[in-house]
């Protein structure tokens, strides 16, 4: 699906099962894989919005954050994938108060956020430190090491 403004991204993500569904399909667009052992073999409980990996390992469930600049946050998903594209579709970038203004999270929050958001698009992925994760793209954007990278 394409978001054209920031509303229809605002409304799109408001529900969790489109920010399920844009996530699993671009993080891992073969399947489900689990982010501790690299196993396909796991299974979604609906209850609790995360998934169990069947293989034998200390932490066999996991949920969209796990492994990503989004872990240990309690900024839902519902705030993260506007603030990705409002970041992304801002041609000069955007200050942690417009951002703040604009998601309805407090002005700490949006720095926060915004910091972790320009350390994806550094890495050129969501995954935190290394490993596999999808791309992020943007358009006309630089950052501090002057990479133009896209979402």
């Amino acid at each position: 699906m394409k978001l054209k403004t920031l509303q229809d991204a605002i409304i799109y993500f408001s529900d969790p099962v489109n920010c399920r569904k844009y996530l699993v399909a671009n993080r891992w667009p073969d399947g489900v894989v689990c982010p501790h052992c690299g196993s396909k073999d796991v299974l979604f409980l609906e209850k609790y919005n995360r998934w169990h990996c069947r293989a034998k390992h200390d932490a066999p469930q996991f949920t969209l954050k796990t492994g990503t600049v989004m872990e240990d946050s309690p900024i839902g998903l519902d705030k993260w994938l506007p603030a990705f594209w409002l970041l992304s579709n801002c041609r000069n970038g955007i200050s942690s108060y417009e951002l703040h203004r604009a998601l309805g999270v407090t002005q700490k929050s949006a720095w926060f956020m915004l910091h972790r958001i320009r350390l994806a698009m550094k890495a050129k992925g969501f995954v935190k430190m290394g490993g596999s994760g999808s791309e992020i793209e943007t358009d006309e954007c630089y950052m501090a090491a002057r990479t133009a990278i896209s979402i």
